[in-house]
């Protein structure tokens, strides 16, 4: 029980409780005892959305970086300050420091949904910029040369990805049931991604089934690919048989021939975007490599990619002026001489 030096100060704490209680605002004590760690804890278990490799991450989270800090700190003591310092002490990269942050506010805006704290004290902290790096593209030239340079198997794996824009694992999930030959459609509705060591398959990452277009040179190397094989096995494997890892494809192909190509870094990622690249400069419009990308909004696409489409402002402004000279032109044939053209030839007529 809570006690008090005067009578004046009990009636004080006393209209303060029966104003928060008016406004809505009242927080029980007693339902702020419990940790900020073990907050965290409650709240993580009881998240049935999240990805297998996005739970993962936010299970090492709170056992790295939050329960060492915040194990005996009761809700009802943690300050914004606090927060704010421990995140700018954390020696993490500016992007890791802001998904600690995101695991932390995430929690304490469900603590105050459930009553426990009357606002978030991690929301509004001042959090590092992410740098961003810069994106390599490739030409059609380069797919091919280091498609080549991979070697026959691998070859394949270079191309799809620079011509489809799939993650990796939505590559390496796909079924040979999934691919339609006829309308070269691949059909994107699974993802797999290694969860403590364990290659799991799950949905995508927008959890969203999508159709991505794929160019018909590669139709019969696909073909080729998966015959012989059954609906539900994989188009793409490694070579003992099982689910391809990505590092096991830079460790065996990738790195060696972007390295002699002078692309040093090169990671499979980066054919996405290469993928994105040529379907831009191809002529393809913001939603269609939304779609493609599998990009939750057209707006990520354009933050990503944005600069790229500035490149076909000319194309646009071409394609607008052949399209303005089409039309005067049929619309002259179909209505005869204009008043214009009349005057003209009058004006001729008379000199």
């Amino acid at each position: 029980m809570k006690s008090f030096d005067t009578e004046r100060a009990a009636k004080s704490f006393r209209s303060q409780i029966e104003l928060d209680i008016d406004r809505g605002e009242f927080i029980d004590p007693r339902r702020q005892e419990t940790t900020v760690a073990d907050w965290c804890q409650q709240w993580l278990a009881g998240k049935t959305n999240l990805a297998p490799t996005t739970r993962e991450r936010y299970e090492g989270i709170l056992e790295v970086q939050i329960r060492p800090r915040w194990g005996r700190v009761k809700l009802k003591n943690i300050r914004h300050a606090q927060i704010q310092t421990w995140l700018a002490d954390l020696e993490l990269s500016p992007a890791s420091v802001r998904k600690v942050h995101r695991v932390l506010s995430q929690a304490l805006d469900f603590a105050v949904k459930d009553g426990r704290l009357s606002s978030n004290p991690a929301a509004g902290v001042s959090l590092p910029r992410i740098k961003s790096e810069e994106k390599l593209y490739l030409t059609h030239k380069q797919v091919a040369d280091l498609a080549k340079m991979c070697g026959p198997i691998y070859g394949v794996v270079v191309r799809f990805l620079a011509y489809t824009g799939l993650r990796w694992g939505e590559m390496a999930a796909l079924k040979v049931k999934r691919l339609d030959f006829t309308r070269c459609r691949v059909v994107i509705a699974e993802s797999v991604t290694p969860v403590k060591g364990v290659m799991t398959f799950g949905p995508t990452k927008g959890h969203e089934r999508r159709e991505v277009p794929m160019p018909r040179f590669m139709v019969d190397e696909l073909r080729t690919l998966v015959a012989g094989k059954a609906p539900d096995d994989l188009v793409f494997v490694a070579a003992w048989g099982g689910v391809l890892r990505s590092q096991g494809f830079q460790r065996s192909a990738l790195s060696a021939a972007a390295e002699a190509m002078g692309l040093d870094g090169f990671t499979p990622h980066m054919l996405r975007h290469t993928a994105a690249s040529l379907a831009i400069a191809s002529g393809a419009d913001v939603k269609v490599v939304q779609t493609m990308l599998g990009h939750k909004s057209a707006t990520m696409t354009l933050d990503l990619y944005g600069h790229l489409f500035g490149d076909r402002l000319d194309l646009v402004a071409d394609a607008m002026e052949s399209a303005r000279v089409a039309a005067l032109a049929l619309d002259r044939k179909s209505v005869g001489p204009t008043s214009l053209d009349l005057l003209g030839r009058s004006s001729a007529e008379s000199r």
